[in-house]
């Protein structure tokens, strides 16, 4: 047997040739934060590069992100402190930020895909993804159902062609897929954050979405970081619920929980990679520790060598920017 050297002077021609993992724009979900106001565009300081738009500032930064061939957003919404209260109203109102956000964006971007995070905690005065109980400081889970469908609903009406459950509550697939339907939005899909895990690495999210809680955790009803068999049981109770696509997240920390939800199901699988990852490379960029186009290059092929089909990631415009190039 002759054992051939490896040639380590192939061409970048046969190096792209010969790749086992290999990304496409289609795969990129990018995240945008849409608060109520007027002439608002601020940055967001625990997310370097990231900002809040009102919705009349938010068709422009939609333009940039149409110009990076970016085919799908992701929308989370901020109301004024003011409309906050115990049940979330503001998340379903028809003249809603995100509801307004969602009509300006198929408006004026008919063919970008538009999907809307279903949940309560930007808009509850306590900071939870459902109703608390006032006793005992509890999530009523069947209670929460029924805000979270009026959500749903109200965010198709707006035009909105994916909603995404991110509140982790027992039956939420099977609320909002009935909602829907009995609407008349059939042909809206589910993105279900069905693996979300408790982690400390959302922090910045929660200082952009004004969400983190006032009492508590999210431990409840998040998952375990130290379960992975759980991941498959609830990636299987939301396909059988309706789910048409399922989220893993956080994303670098849980590649190993990634990988064994996509070896279980059929669905296409998302990886977030949320705020907290996003953050740390900026800061380890802005200090010259790390070169930031290898970094989230090397990232967002390891999500989809570990079996991902869409990325959602806050480095989406630099990514789909090295697409473009030929250089990922």
């Amino acid at each position: 047997m002759i054992i051939r050297p490896r040639r380590l002077r192939a061409s970048p021609e046969i190096r792209a040739l010969t790749n086992e993992t290999r990304l496409n724009h289609n795969m990129l979900v990018y995240p945008m934060f849409v608060r109520e106001g007027k002439n608002i565009i601020e940055e967001i300081s625990a997310m370097p590069g990231q900002f809040r738009y009102s919705p009349d500032k938010f068709c422009k930064a939609l333009e940039n992100v149409v110009a990076h061939k970016i085919q799908s957003v992701l929308l989370f919404g901020i109301p004024e402190d003011e409309k906050k209260d115990l049940t979330a109203s503001a998340a379903y109102d028809e003249n809603g930020v995100i509801q307004q956000a969602v009509k300006i964006a198929k408006r004026e971007f008919p063919d970008l895909n538009i999907i809307t995070d279903v949940c309560m905690c930007e808009y509850t005065s306590h900071g939870h993804c459902g109703i608390v109980n006032d006793n005992t400081h509890s999530i009523e889970n069947d209670l929460s159902l029924e805000i979270l469908k009026r959500i749903a609903v109200s965010q198709a009406q707006a035009g909105a062609n994916i909603v995404a459950p991110s509140a982790m509550f027992d039956g939420q697939v099977n609320a909002i897929r009935t909602a829907l339907d009995e609407n008349g939005f059939e042909n809206t899909l589910i993105c279900s954050y069905a693996v979300k895990y408790a982690s400390g690495f959302y922090g910045p999210f929660r200082e952009a979405a004004g969400s983190a809680p006032s009492f508590g955790d999210r431990k409840t009803y998040q998952m375990n970081p130290k379960n992975v068999r759980e991941a498959v049981k609830e990636a299987l109770i939301d396909i059988n619920e309706g789910a048409d696509i399922l989220i893993v997240k956080p994303g670098l920390a849980y590649l190993d929980v990634l990988k064994t939800v996509k070896e279980k199901i059929y669905n296409p699988v998302a990886s977030y990679q949320v705020s907290g990852e996003y953050a740390m490379i900026k800061a380890a960029v802005t200090r010259g520790w790390l070169n930031e186009e290898t970094i989230i290059s090397e990232c967002a092929v390891s999500f989809a060598r570990a079996g991902a089909d869409i990325i959602i990631t806050y480095f989406a415009k630099e990514l789909a920017d090295l697409i473009s190039e030929g250089r990922l």
